[in-house]
């Protein structure tokens, strides 16, 4: 019997136990993971008002419930208090690392750390409820905000901060989030790229949902449009791009119409500065820019003031070095050869990645697929030397023993029935739990 220890329970950790149990009748995994509720991003990174997408928790249900894949909520692995890679590798004959990348990029810009200034990971988090998140007071007497990026977390967190309560009902974010986003001034949101719509990362239906707000008016600067050399003539795009020209070429031919609240997507500014005031953010300074011919920009010394007093900073992802394992500082993953950690150049039996710490955050939910079935198909082919290791025959012993008290399936279906129970006594679906002492009480009243 080869047992395979997962860390982390989001679609990459989800996909390669699932590969791991479909090509091996004689494999069985144990899912770990820091918190006690499974699902990782899906859970707790996509918008609560995207239930299809968040609908795949069912389909990663599936996996987690599959009779030789058990999951082990609330084990921290590496760092102060958590279990050492070394323990943990001793208690498995193989251990796949799928911990996505926690890490957010910085501007590197003065001014980046003036409070009203965030990274929207943090946002996003508040809002879907993760435990190690705190209300900040992000939209606390705020008029105008700035969100730093073009992509589909830039839109989805521009979308959230527009959104009314009626729309915000029928998801299951936390009760505080609805209330304070429901009760907030946000009159005004900025989206800005500091390159071209033709280079913008968000796709076309996420971009057109920000058209569908009631109340809320998107508006494009005609003359940024035009600034993009394929502006013109859009035929010659990938799909998605061509799509979102076309978009935002239908919204910069409107006329302007009264509304409560306006969207303003931005491009060809680069932000330089975060200027304060009474203490906090107050603008954002850009420097105008122009295509470089080489599908980058340069500076044009040209700049100016957007008035703000929230700034999300929405510009992509970093991987942590988790203690024990290698680490590639350059491209914040694990390196590794087919999925393989590498320790100086060479293979190490018995440890793996897939995931974000694996490729780096490139992709999409479903890009996790072929990425763990690599990962998976190494370790399987690696199996018959590990299977010689000595390992205990239920590692959860000895995890009891190293004083790590696992949160099981049985815990996370209470918790639940507990977002249930309180959604229903709220006038509401489901409700998440959005602290870490409300969800390990719902976990262990079973």
């Amino acid at each position: 019997m080869l047992r395979v220890a997962v860390v982390g329970s989001g679609p990459s950790g989800c996909y390669t136990a699932q590969t791991l149990v479909q090509l091996d009748p004689e494999v069985c995994v144990d899912v770990l993971d820091r918190l006690p509720c499974p699902y990782g991003l899906v859970r707790y990174g996509v918008a609560p008002d995207h239930e299809k997408i968040k609908s795949l928790q069912g389909s990663l249900r599936t996996v987690l419930e599959h009779d030789r894949v058990r999951f082990l909520g609330g084990v921290r692995v590496g760092g102060p208090g958590g279990l050492p890679v070394q323990r943990l590798r001793s208690l498995y004959h193989a251990v796949v690392y799928c911990v996505g990348a926690a890490a957010d990029r910085h501007l590197g810009i003065p001014g980046e750390e003036l409070p009203g200034s965030w990274s929207a990971t943090e946002f996003v988090s508040w809002y879907s409820a993760h435990p190690d998140a705190a209300d900040a007071g992000f939209v606390r007497g705020v008029r105008s905000a700035v969100v730093i990026g073009v992509g589909n977390v830039a839109v989805d967190v521009t979308r959230m901060l527009v959104r009314g309560a009626g729309e915000l009902r029928p998801t299951d974010m936390p009760q505080a989030a609805l209330d304070t986003l429901a009760a907030s001034g946000v009159a005004e949101v900025h989206m800005v790229g500091r390159r071209g719509p033709s280079q913008a990362r968000f796709t076309t239906k996420e971009l057109r949902e920000l058209g569908g707000l009631p109340g809320t008016e998107v508006t494009v600067d005609p003359g940024e449009l035009a600034l993009d050399p394929e502006y013109a003539d859009p035929s010659a795009l990938p799909a998605v791009q061509r799509r979102n020209v076309e978009a935002l070429r239908g919204w910069a031919a409107e006329p302007p119409r009264p509304a409560d609240r306006r969207i303003r997507l931005r491009f060809f500014l680069r932000p330089v500065e975060l200027l304060a005031k009474g203490g906090r953010v107050g603008a954002v300074r850009f420097e105008r820019t122009a295509p470089d011919g080489r599908g980058g920009v340069t500076g044009t010394g040209r700049y100016e003031d957007v008035a703000a007093q929230l700034v999300l900073r929405s510009v992509g992802y970093r991987g942590v070095p988790l203690e024990g394992l290698p680490f590639d500082a350059a491209s914040g993953t694990v390196p590794h050869r087919e999925g393989r950690v590498l320790r100086d150049g060479v293979a190490c039996p018995g440890e793996y990645v897939a995931g974000w710490i694996k490729r780096g955050p490139t992709g999409v939910i479903g890009t996790n697929r072929p990425d763990a079935k690599e990962t998976a198909t190494s370790l399987l082919a690696d199996a018959p030397a590990l299977v010689r290791q000595e390992v205990p025959k239920d590692p959860l012993a000895a995890l009891h023993a190293a004083g790590v008290e696992p949160v099981p399936w049985a815990g996370w279906l209470a918790i639940e029935r507990a977002e249930a129970e309180l959604g229903a006594r709220l006038g509401r679906s489901v409700v998440k739990l959005a602290d870490w002492d409300a969800l390990l009480g719902a976990a262990r009243s079973t």
